[in-house]
């Protein structure tokens, strides 16, 4: 199994940069699929970004495409979201997720492990 923790949220005004932080323990990191994906007041959880095993490549939300950097640190177990431009409509519990395979898609029923979300405010 895989346990995963995030930090980074915040407070922030629109137009201004966030970095959340995901650390994860358990087996064989390097070989899971990882995403980062946020719920919205009133909304279901979308994806923002995703990254295959190993970090050979990533996909993201098509509104975030161009602001937000996913990456990810096998040697210490980390998952990176940069986002960049904040929107205040982008307001959201951010979390990371796990899939116990190799790779995952865009559905949030397609991961298996979650953290326990960081909470991102943008404000005018």
């Amino acid at each position: 199994q895989v346990q995963l923790v995030e930090s980074g949220g915040g407070l922030v005004q629109a137009g201004g940069s966030l970095r959340l932080s995901c650390a994860a323990s358990g087996r064989t990191f390097s070989g899971n699929a990882m995403g980062w994906f946020r719920q919205p007041p009133g909304k279901e959880r979308e994806v923002v970004a995703l990254i295959s095993r190993y970090g050979s490549s990533t996909d993201y939300a098509d509104s975030v495409k161009g602001r937000f950097t996913i990456s990810r640190d096998n040697a210490k177990n980390t998952v990176h979201l940069q986002m960049n431009s904040l929107k205040i409509e982008e307001t959201a519990g951010y979390y990371c997720a796990a899939s116990r395979w190799y790779y995952a898609g865009r559905l949030a029923r397609e991961y298996d492990y979650w953290g326990q979300g960081t909470q991102v405010t943008v404000s005018s």
